[in-house]
């Protein structure tokens, strides 16, 4: 079985890169496992100060694997997401997600619970749920600590897409640079953190990630619950199934 996530660590920085480009990184059961594997890996290297995630490819993460959605109970993946989102929040090391191209649904998830997004300006978002009779229940547990209350409204309800502009200024983006200093931009954030200490970061993110993690440890279970009922319910099932024979 062919890798879909891969880890490097060099210099300090464990990176953890997404390259399932044939789904564009949609999080199929594969690719959370090898995810949340490599996380566990990155968090217990004592070479790795900081922990970079990222996609090979133009995409970062296209959301749920409809396919999989589409075929059966989502209950397992929703609750893995979960732990991705956990997982990421309680990391006794700094979580930078590099962002190069388009983030859909549950990929915003992965973002939310991030300590630092870096985003090109030609990066786009979609929360896009509603438009296939579902609602951002497991994500929401990451994304609306981050958001204001309108913004998450707007986002939420009509499933629109916005720039990269728009995702810092209602506080999911940290940093936004133009799309030829990514690599750069990424620099100058990793030199920064290299003259942290590992103490000061696992003491700072308990104080930072307090409240998001005791909303995830308070809600988790009903919101994979939701999560799974809406994915196996008709209507849902009608839209998914709609929605991948337009893709073909």
């Amino acid at each position: 079985m062919t890798e879909l996530v891969h880890l490097d660590v060099a210099d300090g920085v464990a990176t953890i890169t997404l390259d399932s480009e044939h789904n564009r990184n949609a999080l199929s059961r594969q690719l959370v496992t090898e995810l949340g594997a490599h996380l566990d890996s990155a968090e217990s290297d004592a070479d790795a100060k900081v922990i970079v995630l990222r996609s090979a490819h133009r995409v970062f993460c296209s959301g749920a694997d409809l396919s999989e959605a589409a075929e059966g109970s989502m209950q397992e993946g929703a609750s893995t997401l979960i732990g991705l989102q956990r997982r990421i929040a309680t990391s006794a090391k700094p979580v930078v997600v590099v962002l190069g191209g388009p983030v859909r649904a549950g990929g915003l998830g992965l973002v939310g619970a991030a300590d630092i997004v870096l985003a090109t300006r030609s990066v786009t978002f979609a929360l896009t749920e509603v438009r296939l009779a579902l609602a951002p229940a497991v994500i929401s547990l990451s994304l609306l600590p981050r958001l204001s209350p309108r913004a998450a409204s707007d986002l939420f309800l009509t499933g629109r897409t916005f720039d990269a502009a728009e995702a810092a200024e209602i506080g999911l983006v940290t940093r936004v640079v133009e799309d030829d200093a990514l690599d750069a931009g990424l620099q100058a954030v990793l030199d920064d953190l290299g003259q942290g200490y590992p103490q000061g970061f696992r003491e700072t993110k308990a104080l930072l990630n307090h409240d998001l993690v005791e909303r995830i440890d308070r809600l988790g279970d009903r919101l994979a619950e939701q999560s799974a009922r809406l994915f196996g319910s008709d209507e849902a099932r009608e839209a998914m199934l709609a929605f991948l024979s337009r893709k073909r």
